[in-house]
């Protein structure tokens, strides 16, 4: 079942929203997007029928009455979209994911401008509309409870009417909203987050992630949470370090990247922390190096292949952020699939090659994550990391 004790934290933070995430496995490896260049590039490689990868998301609702969706909380986008009720049908994934109707909302505001995101599979269409929005719930697995409200009256958001490609068919979630700063977003669009901003609603500009590590029993578990307005000081261990952004666009910061004695970044490079990517990503000569010293093989595309026997035997990894270092063991940076009775292993490496002005970009996506809880500040343009405390996913949050 889904342990509620996490109500008194909500009752003393009142400007505080916390939403539980569900965790799913579905067959995709990533679904963020990062500006017009983070692409879902093996959308059509043979691995992206052998992977079963978790991703996270929780529910916001639209419109007057509530239209609710299930939507990937991104830090490495800033806009917000869901499917319409005008979604082409030759596309599979308007059959199987929920639909704004703006009919049904007497909130709703016709803008009718078009909307365009572009991905590794094509481009993802639209056009603009206007309504409440609302994130009002605490999400268990089995079932919801209402917490308190937090509504943004005007939200522009685009309705989805193209959806390429297969993997929002494989989806559990509908839609996406994205937690960067406005600089990348689509159209101009305000985010969501920028909106709580300026209509005060609350009193920290901050938001932060706990995300909770898989297993074979995880669907007894939480798959982590998002708390807008707060931090969860039960969910990390130790102190919190925080990382200045470099430029207001997706969370960015310096990076300095090690393996055991071997060095990558030597001169720095730049690195984003992306709550909407499920594995780590970066240019294609460091992760070529990276992967020839823990011992994994080039499979096609940009993903490498592990021998299962060999994990305990391959080096720790560890980055270095702003001093100070985060390590991801082997079995923290490897991904276990099963098919067919049959278990294979597979890097949470893998190679993204972004062109100037934004790349190149390490990405530190989910499988990072999992690991280190992560505090975004608005108010102060900055990073918070600290080591997850594991123990408090899917429990009372108390120690």
């Amino acid at each position: 079942c889904c342990y509620i004790s996490v109500l008194p934290l909500m009752t003393a933070m009142l400007d505080t929203k916390r939403l539980e995430l569900r965790m799913n496995l579905i067959l995709i490896f990533d679904i963020g997007t990062l500006d017009h260049y983070k692409m879902l590039s093996l959308l059509f490689s043979p691995s992206f029928l052998a992977i079963s990868q978790a991703q996270y998301y929780g529910e916001i609702c639209l419109g007057t009455p509530k239209q609710c969706f299930n939507v990937v909380f991104d830090t490495g986008s800033s806009n917000l979209w869901v499917p319409s009720s005008k979604c082409c049908l030759i596309h599979l994934a308007c059959w199987v994911h929920k639909h704004y109707r703006s009919l049904f909302s007497c909130t709703h505001k016709a803008d009718k401008s078009k909307f365009e995101i572009h991905y590794g599979s094509g481009s993802l269409k639209g056009f603009l509309s206007q309504d409440v929005l609302r994130v009002n719930k605490m999400l268990c697995i089995f079932f919801s409870l209402q917490i308190g409200n937090l509504t943004v009256k005007n939200q522009t958001f685009a309705e989805a009417t193209d959806l390429p490609g297969l993997v929002f068919v494989a989806a559990k979630f509908d839609g996406i909203m994205g937690l960067g700063y406005p600089s990348i977003s689509v159209n101009n669009i305000t985010p969501p987050f920028d909106n709580m901003m300026k209509e005060k609603l609350l009193k920290n500009n901050v938001f932060s992630f706990q995300l909770c590590k898989y297993g074979p029993l995880y669907y007894q578990h939480n798959g982590g949470e998002v708390i807008f307005g707060g931090i969860n000081h039960n969910a990390y261990v130790g102190k919190l370090h925080y990382i200045p952004v470099s430029r207001k666009t997706c969370w960015p910061w310096k990076l300095l990247e090690t393996t055991n004695s071997s060095t990558l970044c030597k001169d720095s490079c730049q690195g984003i922390v992306d709550t909407g990517t499920s594995l780590i990503t970066g240019p294609s000569a460091d992760i070529k190096a990276l992967h020839e010293v823990i011992g994994a093989q080039h499979a096609f595309g940009g993903q490498y292949i592990i021998d299962c026997e060999k994990i305990p035997e391959m080096p720790s990894i560890t980055f270095h952020l702003d001093g100070k270092p985060y390590t991801l063991t082997p079995e923290e940076y490897t991904l276990q699939v099963r098919q067919a009775k049959v278990t294979a292993c597979i890097s949470g490496f893998m190679t993204l090659d972004i062109p100037k002005p934004t790349g190149p970009l390490w990405i530190l996506g989910d499988v990072f994550l999992r690991r280190y809880y992560s505090v975004f500040d608005r108010d102060h343009d900055r990073v918070g990391l600290a080591l997850s405390k594991q123990s408090s996913c899917g429990s009372d949050g108390k120690d």
